[in-house]
């Protein structure tokens, strides 16, 4: 009976220490989570309306301010090519030469005609002089001598066709040397010595582009075209731009900014303009790529931090203050971007107190310790 007894006791100290355990570890795993669940202090900016500049970047085509297709203007096979294709040429040097053979011979015929119409023209004169003083005395008739006047000025019309006809030959002659109307850079040569060329070819002979001055086309839509309109004559510098090159890096000179059509594109929807910048070192070239940047400016704008913005599937979301201390997740739209701020388009309102560190601590509804700043992040 002694025996059963001292059993049972052990049992039940046994269970008294284990429900000890149980209460022991629940207290613990419950401060634990309290813990976890402690205020965190965070910085919180109120933020105001202040100034900034957005800068708006368009892709554009970079074209010479000259841009000339040289095409043959008589058909003949290619007898020399005097440069090549990249070299910078003056103003009438020699670029191509097509076989001169038939032309040189066309103004050798056309010597001969007119020799011939200006001896025909002189005899006709002659004829005039002699029948003349014949109609004076009575000796011919009146109509001799009127026919005599009408076949010298036959003879004059054919010593002007032949003069026309001796022009043209030369003219076609010189064609045949193809010089150089500007100066420029020479693109690509299609053709090589030996090719048949006409003025019907499609392709022309190279194109040569005076570079000394670019001009970059690009478009606006409608949109952005009336909102420019609108801000220009409150800018200074309105029509100033900066150019991106096809590298990324930013080109040293400024541009003047001018239309290119005065009408809006039926089709696109947008307005053609062209950025005018200086190239004293030949760096772009025409048929090159570039980015033209108008820049923006906000006298009334709402700027926050980009470290201070949730990116979420291309949708824009910070940290609110909100009442009891507790942070609310707001979305939020962005108009531009202003050094390494985002303007605000909708969404935040001026004088709402946005999280500026432990982002990626927070969550929405929960308790923080705010630590608040004032003030303008603008320029």
């Amino acid at each position: 009976m002694l025996k059963l007894t001292s059993k049972t006791e052990n049992v039940s100290k046994g269970m008294i220490l284990l429900l000890c355990l149980f209460i022991l570890f629940s207290c613990k795993e419950r401060t634990q989570e309290q813990a976890n669940y402690a205020p965190i202090a965070v910085d919180f900016l109120q933020i105001n309306f202040s100034n900034a500049d957005v800068a708006k970047k368009y892709p554009g085509i970079i074209e010479g301010s000259v841009n000339v297709d040289l095409k043959a203007q008589v058909s003949g096979y290619l007898e020399q090519i005097f440069v090549k294709e990249g070299d910078y040429v003056q103003k009438g040097q020699a670029l191509f030469k097509i076989k001169a053979e038939v032309f040189n011979e066309q103004v050798n015929n056309s010597s001969a005609t007119l020799k011939a119409a200006l001896a025909t023209q002189a005899n006709a004169k002659l004829e005039i002089e002699k029948i003349r003083p014949l109609v004076e005395g009575k000796v011919v008739s009146e109509i001799q001598l009127q026919t005599a006047q009408a076949n010298y000025e036959a003879a004059s019309a054919q010593v002007n066709q032949a003069k026309a006809m001796l022009s043209s030959s030369k003219i076609n002659a010189e064609f045949s040397l193809i010089k150089a109307p500007i100066s420029g850079y020479i693109g690509r040569i299609p053709n090589r010595i030996g090719n048949l060329v006409t003025p019907a070819d499609l392709v022309p002979l190279t194109t040569l582009s005076d570079i000394n001055q670019i001009f970059v086309y690009f478009s606006l839509t409608e949109a952005d075209y009336i909102a420019f309109m609108k801000e220009k004559g409150l800018q200074k510098n309105a029509n100033t731009v900066s150019l991106v090159m096809a590298d990324g890096s930013e080109y040293e000179h400024k541009g003047k900014l001018e239309f290119a059509s005065g009408n809006i594109d039926r089709t696109t929807g947008s307005i053609a303009l062209k950025a005018i910048f200086p190239n004293p070192d030949k760096l772009l070239r025409s048929g090159g790529s570039a980015g033209v940047i108008l820049q923006k400016a906000y006298n009334t704008a709402l700027l926050v931090p980009m470290a201070s913005v949730k990116d979420i599937q291309d949708k824009y979301f910070v940290f609110s203050l909100a009442d009891s201390n507790k942070v609310a997740m707001k979305p939020f739209e962005i108009e531009g971007k202003s050094g390494n701020h985002y303007i605000v388009k909708s969404g935040i309102n001026a004088g709402e107190k946005i999280a500026l560190t432990s982002i990626d601590l927070l969550n929405e509804g929960m308790m923080v310790i705010p630590k608040i700043t004032k003030g303008s992040l603008g320029k």
